[in-house]
């Protein structure tokens, strides 16, 4: 592809006037929206508002004026993304405390079955995460096996298959129905984690009757560094499922101050402590984009996007490690390099914003609201300037970031 080629499409792309919502510095090419999205515009707006009127001026009153609903209120704008119902979905919290809770409500929920499966090489939280709550119902245990391995792990003992939508290093996909199906099949629990997907790829948890699910909205839903995540609970499931931690505002009641616990109904139950308004507002702001945006114009130019950047990487003889089948990836593309890291660096040095995943992977974010096929053909380009001139041999560009 050429630049004008580029160009073309971005004369003909129906997301293109999206890029004017989001605020990009000058001279770079950000290439990391997959995990930590750009600042919206209306951002700091809102924040500025939460700050100085609703808490400023407002103080206490504001929990009456539209705080004390936002969990559910911002929860329903999510779930159209994910093909939820508006009342089976809820924020708060981080992904790793949704995922906790869902781990141990679906082991308690089903006694004669102790194991939780997951894949190797999942994403490192969730695992740790998994350790964790197997390490809370007695008898339970944890399960991780190969891709190719995951099929024949489900048994009669299998109390939930944990996956992640979108593999974070490769971006290989799951197919959700498929595998829920199989979790229904071996008398499972399906369990999502749709970080690396919510806001890239069309999700549809109803279609295909997916159980649980869970994700964080700083990566493609741009709702800002530490952003309360999301749970899904399919409506079956919600008021037979119990949330272990019993916070106060998962009550039925939570003003009544009564000693006892009686979880709310619905999704209400899964809440804990307050929620923290700041980064709620900022999280709102972010998903009132989403409204009018066609998830299927998203995949058609991400899937445009990536081609771009696998010809600039085979031109080169890069190692690209994820599917080539749009139907089989997320929304970015990695390769493989000995000197990855060193590579990250330089490129980032140039002004394309990248990251690296350990021990060799160069990953590089396709996120179609504000990525132009401009912005990405020139990534490509500098790309290869940098593998050509060998600028990532510098030995600074070797020097490991708390951060990669």
């Amino acid at each position: 592809m050429t630049l004008e080629d580029a160009r073309a499409l971005d004369a003909t792309d129906p997301l293109a006037a999206r890029r004017d919502d989001f605020a990009l510095p000058e001279g770079v090419i950000y290439l990391d929206g997959n995990s930590l999205g750009a600042l919206p515009k209306a951002t700091p707006a809102a924040l500025a508002d939460v700050a100085s009127r609703q808490w400023g001026d407002r103080l206490i009153r504001s929990w009456n004026e539209g705080w004390i609903d936002a969990p559910q209120r911002i929860g329903a704008k999510i779930a159209p993304l994910i093909g939820a119902a508006a009342d089976s979905v809820i924020i708060g919290d981080t992904t790793s405390t949704h995922l906790f809770k869902a781990l141990v409500a679906a082991l308690r929920s089903n006694p004669a079955r102790h194991t939780v499966v997951s894949e190797a090489g999942n994403f490192p939280t969730d695992l740790h995460i998994a350790e964790g709550a197997v390490g809370c119902v007695p008898g339970a245990r944890l399960k991780v096996v190969a891709r190719e391995d995951l099929a024949a792990a489900l048994d009669d003992d299998t109390a939930v298959l944990l996956l992640t939508h979108v593999h974070y290093k490769t971006s290989d996909r799951f197919d959700i129905a498929a595998w829920t199906a199989r979790a229904h099949a071996a008398g499972a629990l399906m369990l999502w984690d749709l970080s690396h997907s919510v806001g890239a790829v069309p999700i549809d948890l109803t279609a295909a009757n997916a159980d649980m699910a869970v994700g964080c909205t700083y990566k493609y839903l741009n709702g800002g560094p530490g952003a309360p995540a999301f749970l899904y609970v399919a409506k079956r499931w919600q008021d037979s499922l119990a949330s272990p931690l019993s916070g106060w505002m998962g009550h039925a009641a939570p003003f009544a101050f009564e000693d006892a616990y009686r979880p709310a109904p619905g999704m209400k139950r899964w809440l804990a402590g307050t929620p923290a308004m700041l980064s709620t507002a900022a999280l709102e702001t972010a998903l009132d984009l989403w409204v009018d945006i066609d998830q299927h114009a998203v995949a058609t130019k991400s899937a445009r996007l990536f081609d771009i950047l696998a010809a600039a990487g085979d031109a080169l003889g890069l190692d690209c490690v994820s599917p080539r089948d749009p139907a089989r990836r997320g929304s970015h593309i990695s390769f493989r390099h000995p000197q990855a890291y060193a590579l990250t660096q330089a490129l980032i040095a140039r002004g394309v914003i990248g990251d690296f995943r350990d021990p060799d992977i160069l990953r590089l974010g396709l996120t179609p609201l504000y990525l132009s096929h401009e912005d990405v053909w020139r990534a490509g380009d500098i790309l290869r300037e940098t593998m050509e001139s060998e600028a990532w041999r510098d030995p600074a560009f070797a020097e490991r970031l708390a951060v990669t």
